[in-house]
């Protein structure tokens, strides 16, 4: 699964530590996110969504090719 938590981070002014506090996880959760090498639990997910005000889906893109 692809996100888009990096670009809205920077858009938004946000430094990976201010978002891992907010969320209550490390920075390297955050960093390991953005590089795509960590997928969230729906949990985190959606708080990470709220967060930016957001959708699951306008963070998060799913690949449906991937299941097939």
């Amino acid at each position: 699964m692809k996100n888009r938590i990096e670009a809205i981070r920077k858009e938004r002014g946000i430094l990976q530590d201010e978002m891992a506090k907010a969320m209550g996880v490390s920075r390297q959760t955050i960093s390991s996110l953005e590089n795509g090498r960590y997928n969230p639990s729906i949990l985190l997910a959606h708080k990470i969504a709220k967060y930016f005000g957001m959708t699951i889906e306008e963070v998060f893109v799913f690949d449906e090719e991937v299941l097939l």
